[in-house]
Formats: C-alpha cells, structure tokens, sequence
C-alpha cells in the first residue's frame, strides 16, 4: 500500500497529518497489517496531553498488544470513538482510520518525523524486503 506524502511517520509507525497546529494520528498500514486482527483500541482522553516519544495508548490484536507512542507533543482534541466498538476499521484502512487529533504545542517538532520516502525505506530496512 502507497503511504500518503502529507503525513510523516515515526519510527514505531504511527502516522501524523499536520494542519497548521492541529494534527490527526493514527498507525500505518505496515502496523495494522504486522499486528493482524485488531480487536481493541486504548485511546488517551480528551484534554490528556501528550509527550513525543511517550506512550499514549495502545492497539490490541488478536497476537500481540502494541503501544502507541506519540509523533509529537500537545494536547488530544479529540478521540475517534468509533474505533471503541469496531477497532477493525484499522485493518480496513489504517491511513483513514484516525485514532485521535491532538494540538500542537510545537508545531516545529513535525518537521524531526520521517517523510513518505524516508519511512519506506525504514520499514523495507527492517523487513528485509
């Protein structure tokens, strides 16, 4: 699957869409696909706020139970609340799938996460493929 240029990713794979000092978060498709059936989803609060590089939450599937890791720091505006009853929408479509929008308290930090280009590379190094 193609990654959308307008996001940047980390490392842990998640993926951020910024739009001025707001931004929408969920995990990439290379993510929902190496956890397999995903089956719950812990979301921070709304008003909870969030350090990058610090877990936020994490994603539960059928093999494993993976943490989320925060693309940068502010505060979450917002939680996808149709992930509590159909976590699986992540597997349909990890880049549409939003798991929470957050407000930048640095917009500038966006800038340090990976591009499209460089989060291929990241993952065909670390899968070999």
């Amino acid at each position: 699957m193609a990654y959308p240029a307008q996001y940047r990713y980390t490392r842990e794979h998640e993926w951020i869409q910024v739009d001025g000092s707001h931004g929408t978060v969920g995990i990439t498709d290379y993510a929902q696909e190496s956890l397999g059936d995903i089956v719950f989803v812990e979301s921070p609060k709304v008003g909870d706020k969030l350090e990058k590089g610090k877990v936020f939450g994490s994603v539960e599937s059928v093999k494993a139970v993976s943490d989320l890791y925060a693309p940068v720091s502010g505060t979450v505006t917002a939680v996808n609340e149709e992930l509590a009853n159909t976590p699986e929408k992540i597997n349909t479509d990890a880049h549409a799938a939003w798991i929470l929008k957050i407000e930048l308290s640095d917009p500038s930090e966006a800038d340090t996460l990976l591009d499209t280009a460089a989060y291929e590379a990241f993952v065909k190094e670390e899968t070999g493929h």
